[in-house]
């Protein structure tokens, strides 16, 4: 018997690129699934647009909350769907047709398995302007340990969902799926990578990763370790070897633009004014 999928889609400005997320779900050859659109207190005109999917088919579902940021969209949708999987899916990005029909027997067959997730392609502009490939590994909390190697479009259970309590909604800028998937994991859960390109991520000038990884990553990282100290202490050796290269690589990027030209010709142009400050 197909388990029931629920697709989760939240929204925050990104109503323009929906579209093309809600017709990849809309051409999955495994058809027993419904798609909740969480319009986060979005300004554009996301109701608007989810109307016209939900007309089109009735397994679209629209929920409207005022913002909460990334985690409280997921959890207003998750807390209102009926699957007993769940696939959270950015409204900017998009599922190959094959993707529910090839992850879902991976759940259905290893009652041991929590995540089943896949290869990703970035794409920039159009779907067939590749830019990057990232092939996740591993199948336990061990891999996730100092970075994400899960995409956030993972096919999971929902009892996983209700174990760990949700997505971190105290997480408003970024790796809150990171989060979510040791959580799960660090309790004994497994997953499992299929060596397939299934998603495909829009890659902007600007986004939230952007923003994250130029911002808040030590913060983000600062907050899952104490989080979850019980699991960074047992593998306290590892912890500290891993910070230390953090360190050894920041000192190493500063001594390279010390000794970079612009970084040597600016400290020229300087000169006069530190001398007319004096």
């Amino acid at each position: 018997m197909n388990k029931l999928v629920s697709i989760i889609v939240p929204c925050y400005n990104q109503a323009h690129f929906m579209g093309d997320a809600l017709q990849s779900v809309l051409n999955q050859t495994y058809s027993t699934w419904e798609c909740i659109i969480v319009n986060d207190g979005s300004p554009d005109d996301t109701k608007g647009e989810a109307s016209k999917w939900c007309d089109k088919d009735n397994r679209f579902i629209y929920l409207d909350k005022s913002n909460g940021g990334l985690s409280s969209a997921r959890n207003a949708g998750i807390a209102i769907c009926k699957g007993e999987y769940i696939l959270p899916l950015d409204a900017d990005d998009m599922i190959h047709e094959s993707f529910l029909s090839t992850l879902v027997p991976e759940l259905n067959n290893d009652d041991s398995l929590a995540i089943a997730s896949c290869y990703s392609k970035f794409f920039f502009g159009t779907i067939e302007n590749i830019v990057h490939e990232l092939k996740p590994v591993g199948t336990t909390y061990h891999a996730l340990l100092f970075e994400n190697s899960l995409i956030a479009t993972s096919l999971y259970r929902k009892k996983c969902w209700e174990e760990v309590g949700g997505y971190d909604e105290n997480m408003k800028n970024g790796f809150e799926d990171w989060e979510f998937w040791l959580a799960i994991t660090k309790l004994g859960w497994t997953y499992k990578v299929v060596e397939n390109f299934l998603f495909f991520y829009r890659k902007q000038k600007q986004s939230m990763l952007i923003d994250t990884l130029q911002n808040h990553r030590i913060s983000n990282m600062k907050y899952v370790f104490k989080k979850h100290k019980d699991v960074y202490l047992k593998h306290h050796d590892n912890t500290i070897d891993y910070l230390m290269y953090l360190l050894k690589k920041n000192e190493e990027g500063a001594l390279k633009l010390k000794k970079s030209i612009p970084y040597k010709i600016a400290k020229i142009l300087a000169k006069p004014l530190n001398l007319f400050k004096k």
